[in-house]
């Protein structure tokens, strides 16, 4: 008796420390990780629109110029814009997917919309008039978050940029996404059916990336893009293979850069993810139109206003 019960306490000794070895393994990992993506922003001002108040410095249009700083740790609201970006060898590529998350513990909720890449607008700090995806294109990181800004006048504090070959192998890792397709279309060789989809990587960025042959044009696109990024989302989370997540790690490594650290994901996961139970979406509606012979998506400013309001009420 007095056997089996030393092999017992032997084993159960062995499972606990293999847990608690896995556990902090798997924590490192994910510090390490954290650590390499890790990109601090420059510090610069943000637009952020408020009303007059004495002794408060305005700029000639009204606006007072601060930089909004988070305490994750006071559960304060804060804004995300997630980057889909099209690198190419020797060139930084264009942001092809521009998506910004709004996120409220207090609501329990997260507000989710994309800002169609044709939009046109101000390039802020390249002088030009030209599509929101092409801000990227001409200064990086810092000049799409600045021109996102402007045409929202809203702050952005935090930025997720992903690589859009290495979101595919993203999608792959956690075995595809489940799509429900509203219409069989063709696309960069592949057909998609009507009905609900199993999509794997290019597949799945092959889906997100239609916007020609959809009646809705930026809109249905920029749907199926949240469809996707919702599922691996989810299925990322529930991950508990350890090979997977692994290989999911050293992808992140090869594909994102952001200016979250290590310590806000902590946060963030231990204190706002339980909390965040409602995603709601928007659409920023436009015309599109031809001037000089390029493509561009309309947005007016009645409409600027609308998802400034979207934003303020959320947050």
């Amino acid at each position: 008796m007095k056997y089996w019960k030393r092999i017992t306490i032997l084993t159960l000794s062995v499972v606990i420390i293999g847990i608690w070895g896995y556990g902090f393994y798997l924590y490192q990992s994910v510090k390490s990780t954290a650590n390499h993506i890790y990109e601090a922003r420059k510090p610069t001002e943000i637009v952020v629109s408020i009303q007059e108040q004495k002794g408060t410095k305005l700029n000639q249009q009204g606006i007072k110029q601060e930089t909004k700083r988070i305490d994750l740790k006071k559960r304060d609201p804060f804004t995300v814009l997630l980057m889909g970006v099209d690198e190419r060898q020797g060139d930084r590529g264009r942001s092809d997917t521009l998506i910004v998350l709004a996120v409220n513990p207090e609501k329990g909720s997260i507000l989710m919309f994309n800002i169609p890449r044709d939009t046109r607008t101000e390039i802020t700090g390249h002088g030009t008039i030209d599509k929101i995806n092409h801000a990227y294109a001409f200064g990086g990181v810092e000049m799409a978050l600045d021109t996102v800004e402007h045409f929202l006048n809203y702050p952005i504090n935090y930025y997720i940029k992903v690589n859009m070959e290495g979101f595919a192998n993203m999608i792959d890792l956690i075995g595809g996404v489940q799509v429900d397709n509203a219409y069989t279309f063709k696309y960069e060789g592949y057909i998609f059916n009507k009905g609900e989809l199993k999509l794997h990587g290019n597949e799945a960025l092959a889906y997100s990336r239609m916007r020609y042959d959809d009646p809705r044009g930026d809109i249905g696109r920029n749907s199926r893009q949240r469809e996707i990024i919702k599922q691996l989302l989810n299925n990322a989370l529930q991950m508990n293979n350890m090979t997977q997540v692994d290989a999911l790690l050293k992808q992140i490594r090869a594909s994102v850069k952001t200016n979250i650290s290590f310590d806000d994901m902590k946060t963030f996961l231990m204190d706002y993810r339980s909390d965040l139970k409602k995603l709601d979406t928007a659409e920023i509606q436009g015309n599109g139109r031809t001037i000089d012979g390029i493509w561009y998506y309309i947005v007016k400013d009645e409409e600027r206003e609308r998802i400034h309001e979207l934003l303020n009420n959320q947050l």
